[in-house]
């Protein structure tokens, strides 16, 4: 099967959260070991990852440094993050695959994602990024033109806009790279948020924006452009879980995408942790009319086979 799967920035890092680089280093050798025996087992695989502690961590230099060099915009940062987790998980993969004897081999595209320059989110930011800081740390980014927002006690906090993918620009890369034989990273982040421009030949053209995109919901389309066989978003939980927290929690195994859908409606899911992951799930089953599962790095296997995970197929 050709499978796109979704691995979260968080699996990128140490269990405590750290992202030192010998913690990014180690997690992703543990990470791509699953991924490696599909590999191995015959499938297609393109993997996507988050990167948020990747990106924090730009941020941070980005403001220690304000006042000496001007800070990089979003779309430079995920360029970079990109390009960087790409080559760590391309030399783990590139060993893991080895070590058994695959002689297949890996791909980093460094991708951008379209949104509409008149996407709502824009005149509206509201996607909490970086760490907090005092109002007078702010008031040096709001010179540099970011938005910052007064979050209270714990300080201030820059705010972007998470607009809405459109497409995946470098998608025929990847169906060559695939052809070719390769396995492949892309759209880590959710891609490089891109916005179309007229240009004089008439083709558009495109240039760099200051926002975040949810890296499930670009998995979901990058998925449904690839004809991708199955979506598999990689999480920290084997099951999506109805009544989290509570006394009474149950995991959720198959289910159609319309009762899926249905509950996100009814709010059941935390916007910003599991709400987006199953909307991206519904999203590639009813466009794709293929099945989608949210489970662990390490039951992704299982999940193909329809085995364990949260299943959402259609109606």
């Amino acid at each position: 099967m050709r499978v796109v799967i979704a691995v979260g920035g968080n699996a990128m890092t140490a269990a405590d959260g750290s992202a030192r680089p010998q913690d990014q280093q180690a997690a992703i050798e543990l990470a791509v070991e699953p991924v490696a025996e599909l590999i191995r087992a015959g499938h297609q695989v393109v993997l996507t990852h988050g990167n948020g502690p990747q990106v924090g961590n730009l941020l941070v230099k980005n403001e220690l440094a304000a006042s000496v060099v001007p800070p990089v915009p979003l779309d430079w940062c995920g360029a970079q993050t990109q390009a960087t987790v790409g080559l760590l998980i391309l030399n783990a993969l590139d060993r893991a695959l080895a070590a058994r004897g695959s002689a297949v081999r890996t791909a980093v595209v460094v991708s951008r994602t379209e949104v509409a320059a008149d996407d709502p989110h824009f005149g509206l930011p509201s996607k909490p990024i970086g760490r907090y800081l005092s109002q007078a740390e702010a008031a040096v980014m709001i010179g540099h033109g970011q938005h910052w927002q007064d979050r209270g006690e714990r300080g201030w906090r820059r705010v972007v806009a998470s607009p809405e993918p459109l497409s995946c620009l470098d998608a025929p890369a990847v169906v060559a790279l695939l052809a070719a034989g390769f396995a492949v990273v892309c759209s880590g982040g959710g891609g490089i948020p891109v916005v179309a421009e007229d240009s004089p030949g008439g083709d558009p053209s495109y240039r760099g924006v200051e926002a975040v995109i949810d890296k499930d919901l670009t998995a979901a389309l990058l998925a449904a452009t690839l004809d991708a066989d199955r979506l598999v978003i990689a999480t920290d939980v084997e099951h999506v879980v109805l009544g989290w927290g509570s006394d009474q929690p149950r995991p959720l195994a198959g289910i159609a995408v319309s009762d899926l859908q249905a509950l996100i409606a009814a709010g059941t899911f935390a916007t910003g942790s599991m709400e987006p992951k199953v909307t991206a799930a519904c999203r590639f089953v009813r466009g794709s009319g293929r099945p989608a599962a949210i489970t662990s790095l390490g039951s992704i296997a299982g999940a193909l086979a329809g085995q364990t995970g949260t299943i959402v197929h259609p109606d």
